[in-house]
């Protein structure tokens, strides 16, 4: 098996380029070993298991769904890093997640022993004892039974469409010598977990167990000769592209088409939770679909459940068996601040997710609504939360008389639909609705609020790195700036002036926006490094993103290396630069921290001395952000901020807990411990006080 991951890692890898889906399967791989971590409370551990389930679902509904369509309609197109086609990178693929199945198996045997030994018993239902079969019998009957939906197919029943991510238990069916297939399937309403039993033990069986040990009770009169659960992942890589002939129909109506169309698109794959039922076959059959899709786990294909085991435990009990509870600090220069306005016309205001609460934003918002010196609100909304207050304070302002401009992404995936709502209700309110811009989706993270004094016009710019989302705010890692620059001001203006006419062609004061500006003007700064190297004066890059696959970024960072430049990269998830390949890029380090929160910020700084100039900003460093998406970079001005900001990175870079540092042979291993164990989101929950 160690061989056939090696040549896996060999096909993946050509000189000093990883391949991108490869390189996001071993991100995967560093979630599900959180969930091994012992260092990790164990409920934590049962939410890393559930997240590595959650992104490998996303990955094959998005990633291998576009790779199925490549393979389709550009078969002979080949991945501009490692020269693969979509038919190759599927294959690798299939090998490598069919390993990941097995080893999340393992990691869920060992998660049941360490749960059991917590006070928490995941049962199945073959070893249930007679009593309590008897009970769980009536729990099907009353409460399962009910809201399920049963079907058999034969001659006189058409064969069935199954939903995408729903779960579907098979059964080999006879009746007077005539064999049929059963379907069952349930309301997505019922209960993931049963308690069953008294007493102090907590005995716990899924709704998958419950079914498996009695489905076959809804099919009364036929003998059940096998049974198999399934469930397909459908396709969800549709065309967000808008033709000519829809410019007179709604965005949000045809948006809402192509949201729904996603449950009839093709199949991609096939899991099943017994490899040698003859009801695999069938269903392949079925589908049309090639066995190296179909992929097996004997307990569950959607490990959510995993989020709700702690309500079954008192508090006292619980507690010790998850992450302490922490609450995002107000930081002192706003906490002691009698208004926001005031506070950021006095100086730059920073905020640094989730260590700072994003209340401060709020606060901001809720002032702005009400305050009759301010004119206009402008933001732009990629996700919000399902409860957003930010929405609310949105529809105050406007319904107060101010100018609020809009702009949400329908396109955001998977978040279509719950944008759709929020765009109706800010339209009811009287707000200006854009959405997003044609060709591109507008990722960027801005608010821009204009004032009057008197005769005096003044600006207030929010400029972040993740979504103005207060659910999100508490779990993923973003930093914040919050500015009165007029130049600033001014450059946001014009950057929803500009989104507003659909034009690009545009340069800023100090933001660069992606598609026109971000990319050139971060390479600028490469240059820069490359010449002071050049010149005997070194060079240095430190920089945080989520992704780095874009190539000519990618070969600008290898020219920087070459000359001397040295580059140190946070990158969380996909990086499709092997570093410390000797000659190429052996000057450039790369680590990942993979921990309780996600990391998210994207900054980029480059030098060391004086001429040190480093940005924030709402794009990685993929093709997707710097040409297809409407991104900004934002300056860090303020130098108490910058230093703040550094102060991080180099806390994150110093982690010997979490991180993981990127090697020559494209594996991934454990930081060298040096000195006391560091923890960095630890450390910053700390120094933050949110502890």
């Amino acid at each position: 098996m160690k061989n056939d991951q090696a040549q896996y890692r060999k096909r993946f890898i050509r000189d000093v380029y990883v391949n991108r889906e490869y390189s996001w399967l071993l991100f995967n791989k560093r979630v599900l070993d959180q969930a091994t971590d012992l260092a990790n409370p164990v409920l934590e551990r049962c939410k890393f298991l559930s997240i590595f389930g959650s992104n490998l679902d996303e990955f094959f509904m998005v990633r291998v769904g576009s790779l199925f369509n490549d393979a389709k309609d550009h078969p002979a197109a080949r991945d501009n890093k490692t020269l693969l086609t979509a038919q190759e990178q599927l294959d690798g693929i299939c090998g490598v997640v069919r390993k990941y199945y097995r080893d999340r198996a393992t990691v869920f045997t060992a998660l049941s022993r360490d749960l059991a030994d917590s006070g928490i018993r995941l049962m199945r239902a073959a070893e249930l004892t007679p009593r309590r079969r008897e009970e769980c019998a009536k729990i099907f009957t009353e409460r399962v039974m009910p809201l399920v939906s049963l079907m058999v197919l034969d001659a006189k029943h058409p064969l069935m469409q199954f939903e995408n991510m729903k779960n579907y238990m098979l059964y080999d069916l006879e009746r007077d010598g005539r064999r049929m297939i059963g379907v069952l399937t349930y309301n997505n309403a019922l209960d993931r977990l049963y308690r069953i039993g008294g007493g102090g033990k907590v005995r716990l069986l899924p709704l998958e167990e419950l079914i498996r040990g009695f489905g076959h009770l809804a099919f009364w009169g036929y003998t059940v000769r096998g049974r198999m659960l399934m469930r397909v992942t459908r396709n969800a890589d549709f065309d967000t592209h808008i033709d000519d002939t829809d410019v007179e129909r709604d965005f949000s109506e045809i948006m809402r088409i192509k949201v729904e169309s996603r449950a009839k698109m093709n199949v991609v794959r096939l899991e099943v939770d017994d490899e040698s039922s003859k009801l695999k076959d069938f269903v392949l059959r079925l589908l049309k679909l090639d066995p190296k899709y179909c992929f097996c786990d004997e307990r569950f294909f959607d490990y959510k459940f995993m989020f709700s085991l702690a309500k079954f435990l008192p508090p006292e009990q619980s507690a010790p068996l998850r992450y302490p509870p922490f609450k995002g600090a107000i930081p002192s220069d706003i906490a002691n601040a009698s208004s926001m306005i005031a506070a950021v016309r006095d100086h730059d205001l920073f905020l640094s997710y989730p260590y700072d609460s994003m209340s401060p934003v709020v606060d901001l918002l809720e002032e702005c609504s009400k305050d009759e010196r301010v004119l206009s609100i402008q933001i732009t909304i990629y996700r919000l939360a399902g409860h957003s207050r930010i929405a609310e304070l949105l529809c105050k302002a406007s319904e107060n008389g101010k100018q609020v401009t809009v702009v949400i992404e329908l396109c955001a995936r998977f978040d279509e639909e719950n944008n759709m709502y929020f765009a109706e209700k800010l339209h009811e309110a009287g707000c200006t609705i854009i959405y997003g811009m044609e060709n591109y989706k507008v990722h960027s993270k801005i608010i821009s609020i204009v004032l009057k004094d008197g005769d005096e016009i003044g600006y207030i710019t929010h400029l972040g790195t993740g979504n103005y989302n207060e659910s999100t705010s508490k779990q993923y890692t973003d930093l914040n700036i919050i500015t009165a620059d007029r130049a600033i001001g001014e450059d946001a203006v014009a950057f929803f002036r500009n989104i507003a006419i659909c034009n690009i062609d545009y340069t800023y004061k100090r933001l660069l926006v992606a598609p026109e500006t971000l990319k050139p003007g971060l390479m600028k700064y490469v240059d820069r490094e490359i010449e002071k190297a050049k010149d005997g004066k070194g060079g240095f890059i430190f920089a945080k993103m989520n992704s780095l696959t874009d190539l000519e970024i990618i070969d600008r960072l290898v020219e920087a290396s070459c000359a001397g430049v040295r580059i140190d990269l946070i990158v969380r998830g996909i990086c499709c630069l092997l570093p410390g390949v000797p000659g190429r890029t052996e000057n450039i380090r790369v680590i990942s921290i993979v921990g309780r929160f996600l990391e998210h910020s994207r900054v980029y700084s480059f030098g060391s001395g004086d001429d040190r100039v480093t940005y924030i900003s709402s794009a990685d460093l993929m093709t997707r952000n710097t040409d297809k998406r409407v991104e900004i970079a934002a300056p860090v001005l303020d130098g108490r901020i910058e230093r703040r900001i550094l102060e991080i990175l180099r806390l994150m870079w110093a982690d010997n807990v979490r991180a993981r540092r990127l090697c020559s042979d494209g594996k991934y291993r454990k930081a060298e411990s040096q000195g006391e164990p560091l923890d960095a989101q630890n450390a910053l929950l700390k120094r933050s006080g949110a502890l």
